[in-house]
């Protein structure tokens, strides 16, 4: 039965899809059992937040934050000013709001918010998608009340007695994807009977992976397999001449994941954490290939706590030359394999990771 509790809750996180769409879903099951609650959104200015939150149906702030780069560039000149900005702006808004609670997914812009909302005596709770936390969430931990995490050993980084083990929140639709099977491979008009590459490297695609893809077309064709290669945004134009040459299909993004999953037998992936949270659900072999540009390579990190699981395969990318062919090949002839890590990889799923998180926000709320 809904709940007619009007509570506002503030949530915040972004800067890639990793850290909005977890906010996103906790936010859903929230309004689902508290169909009077008011919620708002709090993102960073330039970044894909304020476009994927309306989308999904949520009013949005902004701050004008950014991270610290790793160089000594202008952006880490302009950081004190645009911290001291956001925190002001911050305050600004949860005056304005007055919420109950406040949930931080990571990312630059929850910083400030949560620092303010717990500074104030709101209770707030942070969920860590990653192996290895950011600094934002290092930060932040000695304040909130309750950090919801996806992987153990994290009481490396945070206080033991605030961790609860949730895993991280991922779409409703992949959670029966054996089902689809016929109907994925029908929609996007492949052979049954032939092995099916999905090619996937995060929201905006990744280069690295691309030019991999693009280099061994004729190796894969020669491995008899069809590919779905999502490319993403910013790669679409140079590669889509591929499109329905030697069994491929480009896409520039990807709607219906569950149907993509549903229809792959090998995936090849970059290692973001809710990637992997939704591998894990999805069940099929895996050949991660680690973004290493990102934060303290988190991608590698969280790759790694699969892999030495026995549940996947990892290139690194200065290694893709050397290995990507042989690894490749035994991976696709061995059917044994391909079950055996589609099987421990499934072990590691989390599946109620939403319903946990928000149970520990009621419960704080309750309090």
């Amino acid at each position: 039965m809904a709940k007619k509790e009007t509570y506002k809750i503030i949530l915040s996180g972004g800067g890639t899809g990793g850290h909005i769409y977890p906010a996103v879903a906790i936010a859903n099951e929230l309004k689902s059992r508290y169909p009077n609650a008011e919620f708002l959104f709090v993102g960073a200015k330039d970044r894909m937040e304020m476009e994927k939150v309306p989308q999904a149906g949520y009013n949005i702030e902004g701050l004008w934050i950014s991270g610290i780069q790793r160089k000594l560039t202008l952006k880490n000149a302009m950081f004190p000013i645009k911290l001291i900005s956001s925190l002001w702006k911050a305050r600004k808004i949860v005056s304005a709001f007055k919420p109950d609670f406040a949930i931080g997914t990571g990312g630059f812009a929850s910083g400030p918010l949560l620092h303010v909302a717990a500074s104030k005596g709101i209770p707030t709770l942070i969920q860590e998608q990653n192996s290895f936390p950011g600094i934002t969430n290092k930060l932040l931990a000695k304040k909130v009340n309750k950090i919801c995490v996806a992987y153990d050993g994290l009481e490396r980084f945070f206080p033991k007695d605030k961790i609860v083990k949730t895993g991280n929140p991922v779409r409703k639709g992949l959670l029966n994807i054996e089902d689809k099977t016929v109907e994925a491979k029908n929609f996007f008009n492949l052979k049954h009977g032939k092995n099916t590459l999905l090619v996937i490297g995060g929201s905006l695609g990744s280069r690295r992976i691309n030019q991999l893809i693009e280099k061994e077309l004729d190796f894969l064709d020669m491995q008899n397999v069809q590919i779905i290669w999502q490319c993403g945004k910013l790669y679409y134009q140079q590669y889509k001449i591929y499109n329905n040459t030697k069994n491929v299909q480009v896409y520039e993004f990807l709607n219906n994941m569950d149907f993509a999953y549903a229809a792959a037998d090998i995936i090849v992936s970059r290692a973001g954490a809710s990637s992997v949270s939704e591998l894990c659900i999805v069940g099929k072999p895996v050949i991660f290939i680690p973004s290493p540009n990102v934060a303290e390579d988190h991608q590698t990190k969280n790759a790694m706590a699969i892999v030495e699981k026995d549940a996947a395969l990892l290139i690194k990318e200065e290694d893709l030359d050397a290995d990507f062919q042989n690894k490749f090949s035994q991976l696709v002839s061995s059917s044994e394999k391909q079950k055996a890590l589609g099987a421990n990889i499934k072990k590691l799923a989390l599946v109620n990771a939403t319903n946990d998180i928000v149970k520990e926000v009621e419960n704080l709320l309750k309090k």
